[in-house]
């Protein structure tokens, strides 16, 4: 199988991720919100090292359970700083906690995420690559820093809605490059 030029063709779990994951559609809250926690991770570093730490950040957090990570306190705050398994960065870990509230907040608002995603993107998947950002990433970002999140910056929501399949980014040379794409 052709693969984008960016998957680590050594990194297994990164193969697994590029052939299985990236760009597929996954709409389900609890799937949209371990991506958008996983993603503000990323932020300074790459996605193969967030990847590779996944498994670990889903024990730390509870298996990414929402109602449970809303409820972090300052005692569970030091316990995923002192985690040498996940990405220790406190200030991320701090607003991974804020924004899983924003996150609960969005959703109680529109009934899911993905309600709330659709009213940028008009339920449309969008087909380009060579991007890392665009208007609708824009937008979304723009409105989740009005409600408070951090680490969701245009780049970081660009990256999001590829790896939840809202865009669709395959290269030409991919055997997953689709025809509709720009």
């Amino acid at each position: 199988m052709n693969r984008c030029k960016w998957c680590n063709e050594k990194n297994d779990l990164y193969v697994k991720y590029h052939n299985e994951e990236w760009c597929k559609p996954n709409f389900d809250d609890q799937h949209l919100y371990e991506m958008l926690i996983l993603e503000s991770f990323q932020a300074g570093l790459s996605w193969e090292c967030v990847l590779n730490k996944r498994e670990f950040f889903r024990v730390a957090y509870d298996n990414f359970d929402l109602d449970k990570v809303c409820l972090y306190d300052d005692k569970k705050i030091d316990k995923l700083i002192n985690n040498k398994d996940i990405i220790r960065n406190k200030l991320k870990i701090k607003a991974s906690i804020e924004n899983s509230k924003i996150f609960k907040k969005i959703v109680e608002e529109f009934g899911s995420f993905y309600d709330y995603l659709k009213g940028f993107t008009g339920n449309q998947i969008i087909y380009e690559i060579g991007k890392t950002t665009n208007s609708v990433s824009d937008e979304i970002s723009k409105d989740l820093k009005n409600r408070g999140m951090k680490f969701v910056g245009s780049t970081i929501i660009y990256s999001y809605l590829q790896a939840v399949g809202i865009i669709y980014s395959h290269e030409e040379g991919c055997s997953l490059y689709h025809k509709n794409q720009k």
